[in-house]
């Protein structure tokens, strides 16, 4: 189970002998009170934090959000918030406080627990339709996160965070609007393994490169060819782009597509200041990108290369 793997402590021995059914009752209906109420005083505490107009409320309200991400407990809290939190705020905090804890080192957790991690993201994702956008990104960005950091992390002698595709499966199955996540999943898969971050460039710009190429190497081209498909698909259907469904599944269609081509295929720019580089660059084996594409692609779909890179517009 998710939760087992997450919060079971290494190295915890257990009593051997059994406490009367009746104890262990009444201390699980316990820590689930206190579990509880500790939920509600953080919704009240984000609540303070982004909506209060007071400054010394709000001050007070970070600092206590911040002792709850800093808690030796983080990870049982956070996954409370996610479970019985309604509040998007709070679900927010979760989310961005599980990736400042992936972040901040990897080895604090096991390759089982950050895979329960990411397979829980995407369980969350697939059966709450109703989330706030933010929390969605926020969610999406934590996947994307994830699976770089781990990404050469073997279980069973298997590259477990190399199953994307399967992973989004089940998005992609789905109507309109969880479609949209799965192609957001993988959109932003795409920009976290191009981009270097400030935590990548502590760790090794040499590993982000040998990341960013297996990913290139297994995965970019599948992911580029699924968008194309997927909008082919979608220039014969008569589309209502009235409808914001509709709309924003083409919109992140076209963002994977454009982030597909934009890979920085040959590693030149991992200097974040520079804005030089505008060639898109094709990597040599993905020379059945035009046969694939047959030109319809472009039929209904305008890509313009300017100075500032590449963009996808709808026609």
């Amino acid at each position: 189970m998710f939760c087992t793997l997450w919060f079971v402590p290494q190295g915890c021995s257990y009593h051997r002998r059994l406490k009367p059914v009746t104890l262990l009752k009444k201390k699980r209906k316990i820590t689930k009170m206190a579990e509880e109420q500790e939920v509600i005083q953080i919704e009240v505490l984000c609540k303070q934090l982004y909506e209060s107009q007071d400054p010394i409320v709000r001050d007070q309200a970070e600092k206590a959000v911040v002792a709850f991400q800093e808690s030796p407990d983080t990870l049982s809290k956070c996954q409370a918030l996610l479970e019985r939190s309604d509040s998007s705020y709070s679900q927010l905090l979760a989310a961005t406080t599980l990736a400042k804890l992936i972040n901040r080192s990897t080895t604090s957790l096991s390759t089982q627990q950050r895979l329960d991690i990411k397979n829980y993201v995407l369980n969350y994702l697939a059966t709450r339709p109703k989330l706030a956008n933010f929390v969605i990104q926020a969610l999406v960005s934590l996947f994307a996160r994830i699976t770089k950091l781990s990404w050469f992390d073997i279980l069973k002698e298997e590259f477990v965070f190399h199953n994307v595709m399967n992973d989004v499966g089940t998005f992609l199955q789905g109507p309109a609007e969880m479609c949209t996540v799965g192609i957001q999943l993988l959109s932003q898969l795409v920009v976290e393994m191009n981009q270097v971050t400030e935590a990548d460039a502590n760790r090794s710009l040499a590993k982000h490169r040998k990341i960013a190429s297996s990913f290139r190497d297994t995965q970019l081209f599948e992911m580029f060819r699924l968008a194309c498909s997927l909008l082919d698909a979608a220039r014969v259907k008569p589309l209502d782009l009235n409808d914001e469904r509709q709309h924003a599944l083409i919109a992140a269609l076209l963002r994977l597509a454009h982030n597909c081509l934009t890979f920085d295929f040959i590693g030149t720019t991992s200097d974040e200041s520079s804005d030089d580089l505008c060639t898109v660059q094709v990597s040599t084996n993905n020379d059945e990108l035009c046969s694939h594409t047959n030109g319809k692609f472009t039929g209904n779909f305008l890509i313009l290369v300017g100075e500032r890179g590449v963009n996808l517009c709808y026609l």
